[in-house]
């Protein structure tokens, strides 16, 4: 996602909360911050609100795009997929210990005493 996307979706949720203060409370935020409405700073605010109001409008379906879907199941990096969990069912495979691990294991268990 590119720097103007990202700075879009902060300012439509800065609209967003500012709809919110709104319909809740009676209380326009950017009008309080700024002056009021009709000053140039407040419409402003307004305006580049609006605008990055529909630029995130493709946000709405970027996450639908095969690639990015199999992007996000392909990515194994905080997943158990290098941990080699082995829980000895019937359909798992049985690890083969070298003599050094099983001598590293029993020092474990007799320290453990």
């Amino acid at each position: 996602m590119g720097i103007i996307y990202r700075l879009a979706l902060v300012l439509a949720i800065i609209g967003a909360i500012n709809w919110g203060l709104i319909g809740l409370f009676q209380f326009d935020l950017v009008a309080t911050l700024f002056g009021g409405q009709d000053t140039l700073l407040s419409r402003t605010v307004y305006t580049l609100v609006g605008i990055s109001g529909l630029l995130c409008i493709p946000l709405l379906f970027r996450a639908f795009e095969e690639d990015e879907v199999d992007t996000v199941t392909n990515d194994t990096r905080n997943s158990n997929a290098y941990t080699n969990m082995n829980y000895q069912t019937e359909f798992g495979e049985e690890t083969e210990f070298t003599e050094e691990d099983r001598k590293r294991a029993r020092e474990l268990y007799t320290d453990d005493k």
